[in-house]
């Protein structure tokens, strides 16, 4: 998932809060949008147990 359009998370903070481990709001949607807004992308594979 690559998500291009970040200019409305302007701050640190916003990133920040995003990331928040104790956030129920944590999505792929919002890893997405915080990886693009590291200049990264989101990977997610299944792999063998």
């Amino acid at each position: 998932m690559v998500i291009t359009n970040f200019s409305y998370m302007s701050s640190r903070a916003s990133l920040d809060r995003m990331l928040d481990p104790s956030s129920p709001s944590l999505t792929l949607a919002n890893l997405g949008k915080a990886a693009a807004a590291l200049g990264r992308k989101v990977e997610l594979r299944f792999v063998p147990a």
